[in-house]
């Protein structure tokens, strides 16, 4: 039988932890032959906090852990009797559905890709109102007209002297309104 991706349910919270008690169960089980990855998807974010960017982890599915893994009584009642496990998503109770090998690369990808490229912990929407915050245009409010994630820019049409003028901001340089 071939392992296949599932969906576990966890506590929200505890995604790493539950992670992590499965790897030790199946270790301390010997049940290494049905499980492959065990992993909580998650992308790298960069938010600009006091002029400096941090770097931190956002969970891109929050309270689901993935488990690669080979469906059978066993490897079931290892994942549904780990501590903070709610279930598995997905199917039935006791005859859980793998997600599709198509879904799972999605997410994989993603999670590769998140790790080369950081995406900025607040997202932009063109109409949404911000404000400047640093540079010249510093303490001036506009509207995103465009924005650009992957040079982490964005078009904003400040008014200035009661004339909207179109300014290209780096995303560390604005807050929402």
């Amino acid at each position: 039988m071939a392992m296949r991706w599932y969906v576990v349910h966890a506590y929200s919270g505890y995604e790493k932890r539950v992670m992590n008690s499965l790897k030790e169960r199946v270790e301390l089980h010997n049940m290494q032959e049905g499980f492959g990855d065990i992993l909580v998807p998650t992308e790298e974010v960069v938010e600009i906090r006091e002029g400096k960017k941090r770097k931190s982890e956002r969970k891109f599915y929050p309270g689901y852990v993935l488990v690669q893994m080979e469906m059978n009584d066993d490897t079931w009642h290892l994942v549904k009797d780990t501590p903070r496990v709610l279930g598995f998503i997905g199917g039935t109770a006791d005859k859980p559905a793998p997600i599709t090998e198509k879904e799972a690369q999605a997410i994989l990808q993603r999670v590769e890709s998140g790790v080369d490229q950081p995406r900025p912990k607040t997202l932009f929407e063109p109409g949404e109102m911000v404000r400047v915050t640093d540079g010249p245009f510093a303490d001036f409010n506009g509207v995103v007209e465009e924005v650009n994630y992957e040079k982490n820019r964005l078009h904003v049409a400040v008014l200035i002297f009661g004339r909207s003028t179109p300014v290209e901001l780096e995303f560390g340089q604005v807050e929402k309104a």
